[in-house]
């Protein structure tokens, strides 16, 4: 999955796995969520929304179970002390 950035002022990328029907959102706090079994007419109708904030309130959010994914802090990945 590459993240592709999209114009947001809630969310900063937007990437989808069709083979696992994964979506992972990038959030502007840096957070960063996978949303389990999403069908494929939910990312492309998010990457078409006008305002994709809204459409994330109105069509993704508490609908699909989700999971927030850590985050590995940039100083442990330069020294590979990845615990």
């Amino acid at each position: 999955m590459k993240p592709i950035p999209v114009e947001s002022t809630t969310l900063a990328t937007v990437a989808y796995d069709t083979d696992r029907e994964l979506l992972q959102l990038g959030f502007r706090d840096q957070s960063v969520y996978h949303y389990f079994d999403v069908p494929a007419g939910v990312h492309e109708d998010l990457l078409r929304a006008s305002s994709k904030g809204s459409y994330f309130n109105r069509a993704i959010r508490d609908r699909f179970v989700h999971a927030r994914v850590p985050v590995v802090p940039l100083s442990w990945r330069l020294w590979g002390t990845v615990p």
